[in-house]
């Protein structure tokens, strides 16, 4: 399929399922482009109806859709949509998944379950998806779940530009890790700050949501601390971590999440705890955001748009951060009031 994708009329059509609106409106503002006309309807009895309102004969289709708040509606509606715009003839259909769920389904690790990551992968191809973008998937694996090509973009650039500008980047800032399993991701993080790690000992006893962190390894006494994770859903890990940092001497707690996926109680846990702000993308939205002054939003969406027009001029995604158009991303991406 690879040389195929890009034998048609080379127009760029951007669509979006029902939760993906605004952020692939925020996309087609960064690209100048209108985006694509369709309809959603969510009847009575659940069922999902799904109606492209325009001709995209011959055009490189690119649906958004982020896969979170409600992973199985929404789901079912991207796979519908690359079923509608493949027998609308479309030239080829990119699936934009900004925050995929089931990537935390990547590995069987009990008797008797299923690997959730993969079973969605199969569909999405055999639906006849021809590429498909993710950013900071739970689990890399994920990536090698896919015969089609996969662009596994990181939101570390957009986090890293926002730290920097906060002015908090100096000898006394440490990046923690929530636990273990984070600390190749914190680790990164903080080579690019050139400050040094600490990582929260972090048990889970069960599937549910909430872990306890026991300890800090490493020394936080009178530093600031930028708690580096790439979701969080209860808020119960992060608030803990910070309490301890706090316990052990910390001066100051920021944190830094990939994805905001939090729960209306989560932003008041975090609302009531130690940290001084919280940084997130956009990926997936969240209606009680502005139920918290912490809680600061940069947009993911000018990276997915930039990442769009270089899969389309079949350029080397390394050139997503050349200089002639990296600080208008940046600017873009940092703008939450006109994004």
């Amino acid at each position: 399929m690879g040389n195929n994708m890009y034998t048609g009329s080379g127009i760029i059509k951007i669509f979006a399922g029902r939760t993906g609106k605004p952020f692939a409106q925020r996309m087609c503002n960064y690209l100048g482009a209108q985006m694509g006309d369709a309809t959603t309807i969510m009847f009575d009895e659940g069922n999902i109806f799904v109606r492209i309102n325009e001709s995209i004969r011959d055009k490189d289709v690119y649906i958004v859709q982020p896969i979170g708040r409600e992973p199985n509606d929404e789901f079912t509606e991207l796979l519908f949509w690359i079923d509608a715009f493949k027998r609308s003839s479309a030239n080829s259909v990119t699936a934009i998944i900004p925050y995929f769920s089931y990537a935390k389904g990547d590995k069987k690790d009990e008797p008797r379950v299923s690997i959730r990551a993969r079973v969605c992968a199969d569909c999405i191809e055999t639906i006849g998806v021809d590429r498909v973008l993710f950013m900071d998937l739970h689990a890399d694996q994920v990536v090698g779940f896919f015969k089609k090509p996969v662009d596994h973009l990181s939101a570390r650039p957009l986090l890293l530009e926002y730290v920097k500008r906060q002015g908090i980047v100096n000898d006394d800032l440490v990046v923690v890790s929530p636990d273990a399993g984070s600390a190749k991701r914190v680790h990164s993080f903080a080579t690019a700050l050139q400050v040094p790690v600490a990582i929260g000992d972090k048990t889970r006893y069960d599937h549910k949501s909430d872990a306890k962190v026991l300890n800090i390894i490493g020394d936080v006494k009178d530093k600031n601390c930028l708690v580096v994770d790439d979701f969080s859903i209860t808020g119960g890990t992060l608030v803990d971590v910070a309490r301890a940092l706090k316990e052990h001497g910390a001066k100051h707690v920021y944190g830094a999440l990939s994805h905001n996926v939090m729960t209306q109680k989560a932003i008041h846990r975090i609302e009531e705890s130690d940290y001084e702000w919280l940084v997130s993308t956009d990926t997936l939205e969240c209606p009680w955001a502005n139920e918290s002054t912490k809680l600061r939003t940069i947009s993911a969406a000018p990276m997915f748009a930039q990442a769009v027009k270089t899969i389309h001029d079949r350029a080397p995604m390394s050139t997503m951060f050349d200089h002639r158009f990296l600080k208008r991303l940046m600017d873009m991406s940092l703008d939450t009031e006109n994004n």
